[in-house]
């Protein structure tokens, strides 16, 4: 047990720097939109950029994941991560900021699969959900702090954010480099008789939960993307306002993750928990199109913080224990179903937004009721979920 404490305080504080890092930069984007005269939809490919690497090169880090360790995958992804901030900071021209996403989207391809995966390793059945849930909160809470910082730092100049991400990446990946051990393979199963290619996509264990995660990814996606965009044209948020609703968003949910998500799987388990999620983030995402008060748009961010925070590790949570020996294999497989759906929602907001700043937002919400009755409809192949 203490090992297992100290290895998941390790990787949660690595994970907590990364994204750190990652957040700083999100109050900084209008700026960086306005100096370099993009339109939404160029915003909207920059950040999918980012997901289109990201889901290119998932499937084949799920694989050299379980082939070559976890370890390695992180250091390798957050020296990767480290160097894509920097060249966003150097990065006068276009170019230069797409080579810079395409190099992020191959960290967290990296990254991704080898963490979770990792706390596969070091979890049982019964403590997964509650270790996963600890992840998903370690990523939120980087969020959390991030972008508060990343307001604050933008006010020394638009690029300062990218920089200081870069060394916190860095200073992630010495860490995960000098502390971290190599986990012993987690044998709570074996699943026989391995079938390969688009089958094993299909594999009914597995196919509902990707399809899930695709639409969550994407209807989380559209929202972020252009979140700080539609508060910029539409009400004038600077971006200390940005930051401040972000965070107040990350704070509940990592609050929500850390004390209620291993007592409602408990409860419900992972799939009612994930149609309530569906539900409750439905309605928010929406509401943020008819409220107009900083507080009502604070408000109703939050919330929309939580459905999600508590939705992705839920099925996450749900994958892993199926899984069995094909945990690098599912969580690829995860990234790279997230990362479709991170390359289609900014992509479809950005020319929504374009056209009228409310319909990225209308088409978030459609596509998440699709969600909706996909849970609903959902017949688990295992009793690992109610």
């Amino acid at each position: 047990m203490k090992k297992f404490n100290i290895a998941l305080s390790i990787l949660l504080m690595n994970l907590f720097i990364a994204f750190l890092g990652i957040g700083l930069v999100i109050p900084v984007l209008p700026t960086i939109m306005n100096e370099l005269h993009l339109t939404g939809a160029m915003v909207g490919y920059l950040v999918a950029a980012f997901a289109v690497t990201q889901l290119l090169v998932s499937p084949i880090a799920g694989q050299w994941v379980d082939t070559f360790g976890r370890k390695k995958m992180i250091v390798i992804g957050l020296f990767l991560f480290s160097l894509s901030e920097l060249l966003f900071g150097l990065g006068k021209v276009l170019e230069v900021l797409f080579i810079s996403r395409l190099l992020g989207g191959v960290s967290a391809a990296l990254i991704m699969p080898a963490v979770t995966a990792f706390i596969a390793d070091i979890t049982t059945m019964e403590t997964r959900s509650k270790g996963l849930g600890y992840m998903s909160a370690a990523i939120s809470t980087g969020f959390i702090i991030g972008p508060g910082i990343g307001g604050f730092l933008a006010e020394l100049g638009t690029r300062v954010p990218f920089f200081v991400a870069a060394v916190f990446a860095f200073i992630a990946a010495i860490l995960s480099l000098l502390t971290l051990r190599e986990p012993e393979r987690n044998q709570d199963g074996h699943i026989k008789d391995k079938i390969t290619g688009l089958k094993r996509v299909l594999n009914p264990l597995y196919f509902t939960a990707f399809l899930i995660i695709l639409i969550s990814s994407f209807g989380l996606a559209a929202f972020d993307a252009i979140f700080s965009l539609f508060v910029d044209h539409k009400f004038g948020f600077t971006p200390k306002d940005i930051a401040i609703v972000i965070t107040g968003g990350a704070i509940v949910g990592a609050i929500a993750q850390v004390v209620l998500f291993d007592r409602l799987t408990k409860l419900f388990g992972e799939i009612k928990l994930i149609c309530y999620c569906f539900i409750f983030a439905t309605v928010f995402v929406f509401l943020i199109t008819v409220v107009h008060s900083y507080f009502a748009i604070l408000f109703v961010t939050i919330f929309v913080f939580v459905g999600f925070d508590l939705m992705r590790p839920a099925v996450t949570s749900y994958l892993s224990k199926v899984a069995k020996n094909e945990q690098g294999y599912v969580s690829g497989m995860n990234s790279m179903f997230t990362s479709f759906g991170n390359v289609l929602g900014p992509i479809v907001g950005g020319f929504l937004f374009d056209v009228d700043l409310d319909y990225p937002f209308y088409f978030a919400a459609i596509f998440l009721l699709i969600g909706i009755v996909l849970t609903i409809l959902w017949k688990p192949q295992t009793d690992v979920a109610k």
